[in-house]
């Protein structure tokens, strides 16, 4: 069973059709929408500041979601895939966004729709990226906009997907 514990008194809720893995960790002030799932040692620590995600956000295997005491909350809009052992940090991200496995994204950093961090992409405090970006690199920089194509094809397939693989633990 995931470890879902309050902090401060103040308590995780989750919407419907959550998925978590037995060895997630969300704690604290954390509020997520519906069909969000939490992978094998992912963990959301909102012990320090408040987290918030909208629907169909999955945050995969050995990701971390944090923020930073007093001064920066995490909020993610809908249809975000957190790749695995991603780091974010006081950033915010709106919807239909691809955060790549390994990509730190630090304190106030603003992700617009429909964008992509690269695998491995060390995204600075405070950078804004704009709408339909592909982000890459250490430090993060501006590669292409990214096409409808891209943005149908990848985006959403990695996070319908994730709603598929959750449906196979809740059986």
């Amino acid at each position: 069973m995931a470890l879902i514990l309050p902090v401060e008194n103040k308590y995780p809720r989750f919407g419907d059709d959550c998925f978590l893995a037995e060895n997630a960790t969300v704690v604290g002030n954390f509020e997520c929408g519906n069909m969000c799932s939490f992978w094998f040692n992912a963990v959301v620590r909102a012990d320090v500041n408040a987290i918030r995600f909208g629907n169909k956000v999955n945050v995969q295997d050995g990701a971390v979601v944090h923020c930073t005491y007093n001064k920066t909350k995490t909020i993610i809009g809908n249809n975000v895939s957190i790749g695995h052992n991603a780091i974010l940090h006081g950033c915010e991200i709106q919807d239909n966004v691809l955060i790549g496995m390994g990509a730190i994204v630090m304190d106030n950093v603003l992700i617009e729709l429909g964008s992509v961090i690269a695998a491995g992409a060390v995204v600075l405090e405070g950078t804004h990226v704009k709408e339909g970006s592909l982000y890459a690199g250490v430090p993060a920089k501006f590669i292409k906009s990214i096409s409808k194509e891209l943005r149908e094809g990848e985006i959403e397939r990695i996070a319908a997907n994730y709603l598929k693989y959750s449906q196979w633990f809740k059986k």
